[in-house]
């Protein structure tokens, strides 16, 4: 899955690449989506936040009650439309990028056989070896948490890779990086939770802390990249209005802050390394 978010063109780029080269595949079915052209079409390089979505984000109307509803937007009727190819999948990459600069990075819904997936990916070669686990994204359900996922007695398995910022073309060869480990180890990974190539050691972590711009007046003490890691704790971050946001314990890890951010979005998650897999 490429272009939930229509201004995340590399993701195109690298979808495109792979159904020119024709992959020939030893068993199973290979779907590929470019999900929000829609928004795409409306891409601007002066302006290309503007082309994110049409009505609303695609990558929060995942959880079943957005689904079923009767509400209506551009968004959701393509994500029903998308819904049974989703349904039907064993192993589910999405394909993304980053506005502000940011280490590339898996994350992977709070399911052990999800983690396990992004784990097998980041063992490859010129692979990001940072995987990421939270508690789902305060706007809503994004695609890697479809029930499909989620469900315990299920076995579908599903990760989401932040391959870079949006205009380098170091984020597309990311992606195609993970998609070539993806595609040589689909089966293994499926019956197995794990790769049969041998695999580098990956990095685990948890976010323990979603900040929430609370006013207008957000901003943080410096520009912040993804994946900085803050040593000590109570190291200033921000300042929200009065408050004063700082670093919760030490080698507190920044994911993906958004330097801009409105009131009520979402500034940063906050994350802290772990040894082991979640366990839900």
């Amino acid at each position: 899955m490429a272009m939930v978010h229509g201004n995340e063109y590399a993701g195109g780029w690298a979808l495109e690449n792979l159904r020119r080269g024709a992959p020939v595949l030893s068993s199973g079915r290979l779907t590929l989506i470019l999900a929000n052209l829609e928004a795409f079409d409306r891409f601007d390089a002066a302006n290309p936040v503007m082309s994110r979505h049409v009505d609303e984000d695609l990558n929060r109307l995942w959880h079943n009650t957005r689904l079923n509803s009767r509400e209506h937007s551009s968004e959701l009727e393509r994500a029903r439309k998308i819904q049974p190819y989703i349904a039907r999948a064993d192993l589910l990459l999405d394909l993304h990028s980053t506005l502000w600069p940011s280490e590339p990075l898996f994350i992977a819904p709070p399911r052990q056989r999800s983690t396990e997936l992004a784990c097998a990916l980041a063992g490859g070669k010129e692979l990001p070896q940072m995987v990421l686990t939270d508690l789902g994204h305060h706007g809503g359900s994004r695609l890697i948490e479809h029930a499909h996922f989620m469900s315990p007695g299920g076995t579908g398995r599903s990760c989401l890779l932040e391959a870079g910022p949006h205009w380098e073309p170091s984020t597309v060869t990311v992606m195609e990086s993970a998609i070539a480990r993806l595609l040589a180890e689909a089966e293994t990974i499926h019956l197995r939770g794990q790769a049969t190539e041998e695999s580098r050691q990956t990095e685990m972590a948890v976010v323990t802390d979603n900040i929430i711009a609370r006013n207008a007046d957000f901003n943080f003490v410096r520009p912040w990249e993804g994946g900085a890691m803050i040593p000590k704790a109570g190291t200033p971050l921000a300042h929200d209005g009065h408050d004063l946001i700082c670093t919760p314990y030490d080698e507190c890890l920044l994911i993906m802050p958004n330097l801009r951010p409105r009131r009520g979005q979402l500034a940063v998650r906050l994350a802290r390394r772990t040894a082991a897999l979640f366990r839900s």
